[in-house]
């Protein structure tokens, strides 16, 4: 990644748009998609060199003012207006120490384990299995090792099989990331992760380069299991409130549904797996 990350998403979603899809009229013959970087500034009211220069990363500061004006012109949604503003620096600050990061309190994982019948973990901004709870640790079996859904979707040969729609599911964990990104850029953790997916994914360089941002959201999940079969589930988040950087993700099956059933077999299998594996042998 480079440094200029507000120039970056500046320029993807300009290239994302049309001159139709903002009310324009195009004209003359265009060498790439998208928008012109005069047509961004005419919807803006900026100067247009002044739109040239914050694309540049020349320019750096822009107000609040132009910020919303930039998010209405490039048609941002919610998730990714409040991206915009953090990568130009005048969100209010969140970010959270490495530390507090990735540890998580005695509290929230006694809290988790007190959830026998529905898997719950949590993960940090840039999507890091922190901690899981029996049920989860038995649903993300497949994968050596269950430590950071990007690298388990685009890296671990598991992730294909284990995500019915992989490419809607790989759709939206990029976009998850994207949306980390926005809150330390500059993070190491980030880095290092980016670097090993785009090294080794081209899928996944084709997806980080849309500069597409979305948070959580509430669709339904749908895996296939090697021990049980198919699963629906749906889920919630929570952010934690003494560590903002990390969510608790809480997944449930419908009452009754094969997903229930085939859920309630998972962990009676791990389990008694589990017991198995404890028994001293000899």
């Amino acid at each position: 990644m480079d440094d200029n990350h507000l120039g970056d998403f500046l320029r993807a979603r300009r290239a994302g748009l049309r001159p139709e899809d903002v009310g324009m009229v195009s004209y003359g013959a265009r060498r790439v998609a998208g928008l012109r970087r005069e047509e961004v500034a005419v919807l803006t009211g900026v100067n247009g060199d002044y739109y040239t220069r914050l694309e540049q990363g020349r320019e750096r500061n822009p107000s609040p003012e132009v910020l919303d004006a930039l998010g209405r012109a490039l048609r941002l949604d919610a998730d990714a207006h409040a991206h915009l503003f953090r990568l130009a620096g005048t969100a209010p600050s969140d970010r959270p120490s490495v530390h507090a990061a990735e540890r998580v309190s005695p509290a929230l994982r006694q809290l988790m384990d007190g959830y026998p019948n529905t898997p719950a973990f949590v993960m940090s901004r840039i999507l890091d299995v922190l901690a899981v709870n029996a049920l989860a640790d038995a649903l993300y079996a497949p994968f050596e090792p269950a430590d950071n859904l990007a690298r388990m979707a685009f890296l671990d040969p598991a992730g294909r099989h284990f995500y019915t729609d992989w490419d809607r599911a790989a759709q939206a964990t990029v976009a998850n990331l994207r949306q980390a990104a926005g809150f330390d850029p500059d993070s190491p953790r980030l880095r290092e992760l980016v670097g090993t997916l785009t090294e080794h994914s081209a899928d996944f360089t084709r997806l980080w380069n849309a500069h597409t941002v979305r948070g959580k959201t509430q669709d339904a999940k749908h895996f296939l299991h090697p021990d049980v079969g198919p699963l629906t589930l749906t889920y919630q988040s929570f952010d934690v409130r003494d560590a903002p950087a990390q969510q608790l993700v809480i997944y449930q099956a419908e009452p009754g549904s094969p997903s229930a059933e085939a859920l309630n077999l998972l962990g009676t299998l791990y389990a008694t797996r589990r017991q198995t594996e404890s028994r001293p042998h000899g």
